[in-house]
């Protein structure tokens, strides 16, 4: 089994020992197991910028992780993804020291985790002259779009950039001036007034749809892999050695949030973003100052409604109390703020069209129908592995975050008018046919069978060349496989 395909078991089985039934030693091994996978999935996602599994299925893994630790505090180990932020920094950028760390996010995925946080942090100010002002009904909340990008560090002096830095581990990032100079959403000097003498404005760069559907059709024309979605995407161009290839692609850049600062600059969060407009960033048009978790909720449900026809990809909604003051007396709790909570967005669904079906050989000679879906709005089409075989019938394509798509079964495929029988069934079928194996077994079937006989590879070997069989992996046989179907 593949990491991915063990971490989407992980997250998502139903008959996981549940943590309460857990062993001190059966805990003690899973979290072996669990810092380690965790630890790859950051590396892919924040490094390598290809990520193998949804938002969702790490965001179980990470769950599970707290849930043991919780239970057994004293099994939490020195490497534990509780007491971890991101991965480490690619090579091939000089390293740089946050002065203060970029942390992340706890996750909320139901109205009632949200609740349940604000809950929080009316207990901590509980018997204090603070307490009403944190009242569910009446606490001020900054909710912002959680935009799907890379974390960015600007550091200012005297209004003038002097660094950019990726988030990285959260502790150390990479030194990407260079290429964030490029972006004309960031400003070389600051405008305006009022700003520190020292100050690090951070927030996401991105990339838009169309920006991301026009930069996958220039590289799939000139025969480059094409990017899996726009974070990736955005990932990929801003760590360009060569900065010309980051200015040609259209990056953006949302701020909302800062490091360090010389000097206080504002008393509340809706009035910090009203500063970083004055200065020349750019800040969210759909951020709002919510009055009491009821609006905040009606926010989020709001921008979930609108999400599809948002320009960018996001995965959620952030919550930031507003009154700076008590941002600071919150304070912090392992990786996260206390004073911060992201509610995410559940799974997209869309339906889409089958429209061909391919054959796949694996390294061990497995034949695996590849089925190609019809680009729907969230990007262009994929290469899914569907043990399905009629074309034109429709499918849902489940995302299980913002950007990695996942199919999903109907139970009543719907065919469109029109629909037919495509050649990637029969082509299918005929390879069936060819291994001695039933057309209704399991899709993958053992090119090995072909090769035991000579009668076999002489009759593969004819159909292929005749144009009766499809050849495997996309219609063209490799010099080395065409030597191999031959007598």
């Amino acid at each position: 089994m593949s990491a991915s395909a063990a971490s989407r078991q992980r997250g998502a089985d139903p008959d996981l020992r549940p943590v309460e039934a857990l062993t001190e030693e059966q805990a003690r091994d899973e979290l072996a197991s669990l810092a380690a996978e965790i630890a790859r999935h950051d590396r892919l996602y924040h490094t390598e910028a290809a990520p193998e599994i949804s938002d969702a299925d790490y965001d179980a893994l990470r769950h599970r992780n707290s849930a043991i630790e919780a239970r057994f505090p004293e099994l939490i180990r020195a490497d534990s993804p509780s007491r971890r932020v991101g991965a480490a920094p690619a090579t091939g950028f000089a390293k740089v020291t946050h002065s203060r760390p970029m942390l992340s996010l706890e996750n909320a995925f139901e109205d009632t985790d949200v609740r349940e946080f604000f809950a929080g942090i009316r207990n901590f100010f509980r018997r204090t002259a603070t307490e009403a002002s944190v009242a569910e009904d009446v606490i001020e909340i900054m909710a912002e779009p959680k935009i799907d990008g890379l974390s960015i560090g600007l550091t200012y002096r005297q209004g003038r950039l002097v660094q950019g830095a990726t988030r990285g581990d959260g502790v150390t990032g990479e030194n990407v001036t260079t290429n964030l100079r490029t972006l004309k959403s960031v400003p070389e000097m600051l405008a305006g007034a009022g700003w520190p003498e020292l100050i690090e404005i951070r927030g996401e760069v991105y990339l838009e749809r169309a920006g991301f559907f026009a930069l996958n059709e220039e590289r799939a024309a000139a025969g480059e892999p094409v990017f899996a979605n726009p974070r990736n995407a955005a990932a990929g161009s801003l760590r360009q050695l060569d900065s010309a290839i980051t200015a040609r692609r259209p990056l953006k850049f949302f701020a909302y949030a800062w490091g360090e600062t010389s000097a206080p600059f504002a008393r509340t969060h809706d009035e910090a973003l009203a500063q970083f407009r004055g200065w020349g960033f750019t800040v969210n048009p759909r951020s709002r100052l919510c009055r009491g978790v009821d609006q905040a909720l009606v926010f989020y449900n709001e921008i979930a409604a609108d999400r599809a026809q948002l320009p960018y990809d996001i995965d959620g909604v952030v919550y930031k109390v507003n009154d700076l003051s008590l941002q600071e007396r919150l304070g912090m709790v392992s990786r996260a703020p206390r004073w911060a909570v992201a509610q995410k967005f559940p799974a997209q669904q869309a339906q889409t069209v089958l429209r061909d079906i391919g054959v796949q050989v694996g390294r061990q000679g497995s034949l695996t129908p590849v089925a190609m879906h019809r680009r729907h709005r969230r990007g262009p089409a994929r290469r899914r592995r569907d043990p399905a075989d009629r074309l034109g019938r429709a499918r849902p394509s489940a995302e299980g975050c913002a950007a990695i798509p996942v199919s999903r079964p109907l139970s009543d495929l719907r065919q469109p008018r029109g629909a037919r029988a495509g050649p990637g069934g029969a082509a299918l079928h005929r390879w069936a046919d060819l291994c001695g194996t039933s057309r209704r077994a399991a899709p993958a079937f053992r090119l090995a069978r072909l090769l035991r006989h000579r009668r076999a590879r002489r009759k593969t070997h004819f159909s292929i060349l005749a144009g009766r069989a499809d050849p495997p992996a996309g219609g063209h046989l490799s010099a080395r496989s065409r030597g191999d179907y031959e007598t």
